[in-house]
């Protein structure tokens, strides 16, 4: 048994070097909340809630998220003793009469399996193949994500993709959106320059079908490796008959929400490419969920990122070090986002486009004063 003898409540704010614009807004600035749980005999976890302020992306907003985990969440945990293993019991917990709020309930589940870590002395990736029964990987490959540039510069996108190929990420991705795909991808392929680095695009669900067919067959006609969310994100049928009608692989996002999304999906015969964001779904535990799932349907996968600090990313890293997880993922030093030393665990690329995957909790990896100065205590 396990008890959770009380629980922290932080925001975290963490300033972008530059403006990070997709299909749906924008942002300046990565706010997140982060959870600590302790148990009694002083060990403790770390998760990150990571939601939009407003809701362009998915439902949930950061207001919303603090709200249900304050007063509703984290009263269900505190002073509570659980069986083990440990995160699997508190998610169920968790899930209990709560519908949604995918991000909310993995802030409060990642805390939990970074407990278990820190209790066994391992990491989060060891967990998860303990769990699934697979070996995880000792690094996983880097891609890189790229915004739409101000005023949707076809130069600055060039520039920017041509400093990602010279940096060694293995994949680029850029964003897109109707009026902003094929200019995009022609602006990408300049800047790669001749090299055969795959190029992906992402949407974010901006695009409609028929209406936007004409753009959509532009982009099949790309020579991309997969299409990312092109349509809105409840557009299940609508992505497995695009998928029977484009060449090109679609990969599902959004619409992924969960292990009965990926259920649904597989009863439709529908894409075979997923982008797996532990928070998006949940946590950990759903992340496993749809691992079996994505094993019996023979599915590719790949990690996420909103992006999150490198407390949130110790999860997408851990994820992203299982044997489905064959694509580069959206996993990115800490500098290009926060800046040198900017961000409270720092994630590092090494040569080869690869990012180590940590053996160790997140309260081991913590740089505490950094931690200190960029949060603010809210339970």
């Amino acid at each position: 048994m396990t008890r959770i003898a009380r629980a922290e409540l932080f925001e975290l704010t963490l300033p972008l070097l530059e403006p990070f614009v997709i299909s749906g807004g924008a942002m300046t600035e990565r706010r997140s909340l982060i959870v600590v749980l302790h148990d009694d005999a002083g060990h403790v976890g770390y998760g990150e809630c990571p939601p939009f302020e407003l809701p362009f992306y998915s439902e949930e907003t950061l207001a919303g998220a603090r709200h249900l985990i304050a007063h509703v969440l984290l009263p269900r945990v505190v002073d509570r003793e659980f069986e083990r293993p440990l995160p699997e019991a508190v998610d169920a917990v968790l899930r209990e009469g709560v519908r949604g709020n995918w991000f909310a309930r993995a802030g409060v589940e990642t805390a939990a399996w970074d407990l278990e870590a820190h209790q066994r002395g391992t990491g989060l990736a060891a967990l998860l193949g303990e769990r699934l029964g697979v070996a995880p990987a000792a690094a996983v490959p880097c891609g890189v994500a790229l915004g739409i540039p101000a005023g949707r510069d076809p130069a600055e996108l060039t520039r920017a993709v041509y400093d990602a190929v010279r940096h060694g990420y293995a994949r680029v991705k850029i964003k897109v959106a109707p009026g902003w795909d094929a200019a995009a991808v022609r602006a990408a392929r300049q800047g790669l320059d001749g090299s055969d680095l795959p190029l992906t695009v992402d949407a974010n669900g901006a695009y409609e079908w028929p209406r936007d067919e004409a753009a959509l067959r532009a982009l099949d006609d790309a020579g991309l490796l997969y299409i990312e969310q092109p349509l809105h994100p409840d557009e299940l049928v609508g992505h497995a008959r695009l998928g029977e009608t484009l060449r090109t692989p679609i990969c599902l996002d959004e619409t992924l929400r969960d292990a009965r999304a990926a259920r649904q999906i597989m009863a439709l015969n529908g894409p075979r490419i997923w982008n797996i964001k532990v928070h998006r779904v949940g946590g950990l535990s759903e992340v496993c969920r749809i691992y079996r799932l994505a094993a019996e349907y023979d599915a590719q996968l790949w990690a996420g990122t909103m992006p999150e600090s490198g407390i949130g990313s110790q999860a997408a890293l851990a994820a992203a070090s299982l044997p489905l997880f064959v694509y580069p993922s959206d996993l990115e030093p800490s500098a290009r986002w926060f800046g040198r030393n900017g961000d409270v665990i720092k994630l590092t690329m090494g040569r080869g486009g690869r990012m180590a995957v940590p053996q160790q909790s997140c309260g081991r990896l913590l740089d505490p004063a950094r931690f200190r100065l960029l949060t603010v205590p809210v339970l």
